[in-house]
């Protein structure tokens, strides 16, 4: 045999191996259960056009990875930051603002081929929805946003450096602000009215707010149920003399003494219109006392007490009390009876908030709490907690956890303080004590 046809043979004998593969690789049939996708036949991945899969067998999904999943969006989340810096106090109420509605353009054709021509727009809807404003504690600029929608915008611009409370009245048009003067002994508390927002006009983050101080030295402020007035007491004379308890109305600036009395330490809860509860500020090992003033009869008389470390918080109807003791025991006590039922948690009244039918409470409760005296060193900041959310149904007695923000996608571990809901009881709202942070959760 010739060179020449000897290396005509060895190609014919490659392309007829090559095309065999091919041909038997391609038309193999499929084993039931084995994926041809992937495969390790190396040659199929020289196939131009590759190959068709077959269908779904109906196997079972593979299961992800701990960790791989995809993050959940921001607006599913039931627990969302609001605030983007520490707050000094803020307040809660309904806004008015115009109906998301995705348009859609109308034609109406004429009779007689005329051309299309658009519908005649109706007026944008208006809707009432929970709102926030809160205030900064470094400059004491205000801030503001909706519940529903956390897009937070700076409303005022006027500032007062270290804020240490506030609080917001008259549906967030009035604004009180506490600090400390330059001496960092006086205690100065101001009282500001906030400008009108048009609705629909063009907002602006370079708003003032206006208004005037009250008494130097205010040891004790708190806002009426209705947020249109405030009760603080202050000592006209630091060394001697009694203190006196005022109201100020809001809306006209009218105040009126209501309380006098020798002894100082009080911290003061304004439920409705007819109790100011004054409980005597607590310490572990001295016994407490809560009392009730009527600021219309400025009548004034002990409710229950002799209770070591005493803290309390009154129920909107003025006929229940939660109160906790040195061991941070919660229990309910029912001024009609005089009876106190221990609700089997242990927490801070402080760091809970009635319902506006005095039928559920929400507190935020330590998941475990260290050895120490209560509440002295949680004041002082000695001991910080984790805590978990809990509801806490007044008729039944049941309870439950309704949130771990320290395990909750987008949460941290979190010591809850200043609990507040909206009008509709949707939201919950707090501030984390160990960062000052604003945070929302959808009771929904």
């Amino acid at each position: 045999m010739s060179k020449r046809n000897f290396i005509l043979l060895i190609i014919i004998l490659i392309i007829i191996t090559v095309a065999a593969f091919w041909y038997f690789d391609f038309f193999k049939p499929a084993v039931p259960g084995e994926t041809t996708e992937g495969g390790t036949n190396f040659l199929s991945r020289f196939n131009p056009f590759g190959k068709s899969s077959p269908p779904p067998t109906g196997g079972p999904i593979p299961t992800p990875t701990p960790g791989s999943e995809p993050p959940i969006p921001t607006s599913e989340l039931k627990l969302k930051k609001v605030s983007s810096m520490p707050v000094a106090g803020f307040g809660v109420f309904q806004k008015e603002r115009f109906k998301e509605i995705v348009a859609t353009e109308t034609q109406i054709t004429a009779e007689g081929g005329t051309p299309p021509k658009k519908a005649v727009a109706a007026p944008p809807e208006r809707e009432f929805a929970p709102a926030l404003r809160y205030v900064a504690r470094a400059n004491g600029n205000i801030y503001q946003t909706f519940a529903d929608k956390i897009e937070e915008r700076r409303f005022t611009s006027t500032v007062m450096p270290k804020i240490y409370e506030a609080y917001f009245g008259n549906k967030g048009r009035m604004v009180i602000m506490r600090n400390l003067k330059t001496d960092d002994k006086t205690i100065q508390t101001f009282v500001g009215t906030l400008p009108e927002e048009l609705l629909g006009g063009d907002t602006t983050a370079d708003n003032s707010v206006v208004g005037s101080f009250l008494p130097e030295n205010i040891t004790d402020l708190s806002l009426s149920a209705d947020m249109t007035k405030a009760f603080y007491l202050f000592n006209m004379n630091a060394n001697a003399g009694n203190v006196i308890g005022t109201t100020i109305d809001l809306l006209t600036n009218k105040k009126v003494q209501v309380f006098e009395n020798a002894f100082t330490e009080w911290l003061s809860f304004w439920p409705n219109s007819k109790m100011i509860t004054l409980t005597t500020k607590p310490s572990a090992s001295v016994p407490g006392y809560m009392y009730a003033l009527d600021p219309n009869l400025k009548t004034f008389g002990r409710v229950f007490g002799g209770i070591n470390g005493l803290t309390t918080l009154a129920s909107p109807s003025g006929k229940l009390v939660l109160y906790s003791d040195n061991t941070l025991s919660l229990y309910l006590y029912h001024l009609d009876t005089k009876v106190s039922d221990i609700l089997g948690i242990k927490t801070i009244p402080e760091k809970c908030v009635w319902g506006a039918k005095s039928d559920i409470v929400y507190c935020s409760v330590p998941a475990g709490a260290p050895t120490g005296e209560y509440p002295d060193q949680w004041y002082q900041g000695e001991i910080s907690f984790t805590d978990q959310i809990w509801q806490i149904d007044i008729s039944n007695g049941t309870t439950r956890i309704m949130l771990d923000p320290g395990i909750e996608p987008g949460g941290e571990t979190v010591d809850g303080i200043k609990l507040a809901l909206d009008e509709g009881q949707n939201y919950l709202f707090f501030v984390n004590k160990k960062t000052s942070f604003l945070w929302e959760f959808n009771l929904r």
